[in-house]
C-alpha cells in the first residue's frame, strides 16, 4: 500500500469515526440531556484527531469509492437505540482500523486509537443498559 493510499484509509476512517461518536454524542446531549456522557463522548471526539489534516484531506477520493453507496440495512433504522448501537458499532470498527494502520505512522497514534476504541465499548455497554432500561 502507498503512502497516498494509507492516507486515504486514515482519512475515511477518521471520518466515521468522529462521525459515529457525533451521532452518539447528540443523542445524549439533545434527547437524554446527559451532559455528562455527551461529554466524554465529545471528550474522545476530540481526540480522535491526527496532524495531517491537509495530506488528509489531498488524499480524499469519494468519486472513486466503490462502496459509497449505502445498503439497505444502513437506510433503517428501528428506534433511537438501534442508531445508538448501529453507530457505536461503527466508532469501533474505525477506531480499530485507525488503531492498526497508524502502526504504520506513528505508535503514539495507535495507542490513542486502541484507547478511544476501548472507551467505547465501556460506554456502549453502560450507555445501552441505560437506554434499554428508559422504554
Amino acid at each position: 500500500m502507498n503512502n497516498h493510499n494509507e492516507l486515504r484509509l486514515i482519512d475515511a476512517n477518521l471520518n466515521r469515526l468522529r462521525e459515529g461518536i457525533r451521532v452518539v454524542e447528540d443523542i445524549f446531549r439533545y434527547v437524554y440531556n446527559n451532559k455528562e456522557i455527551a461529554s466524554k463522548l465529545k471528550e474522545l471526539r476530540h481526540k480522535s484527531r491526527i496532524d495531517i489534516y491537509d495530506k488528509l484531506l489531498d488524499s480524499r477520493d469519494i468519486k472513486n469509492d466503490v462502496l459509497k453507496k449505502s445498503t439497505s440495512s444502513e437506510q433503517n433504522r428501528e428506534d433511537l437505540n438501534s442508531i445508538l448501537i448501529a453507530n457505536f458499532k461503527r466508532a469501533q470498527e474505525s477506531s480499530r482500523v485507525l488503531e492498526e494502520v497508524c502502526k504504520l505512522q506513528s505508535n503514539n497514534n495507535s495507542e490513542i486509537f486502541k484507547y478511544i476504541r476501548y472507551e467505547l465499548y465501556d460506554l456502549e455497554k453502560a450507555l445501552i443498559k441505560i437506554t434499554s432500561n428508559s422504554k
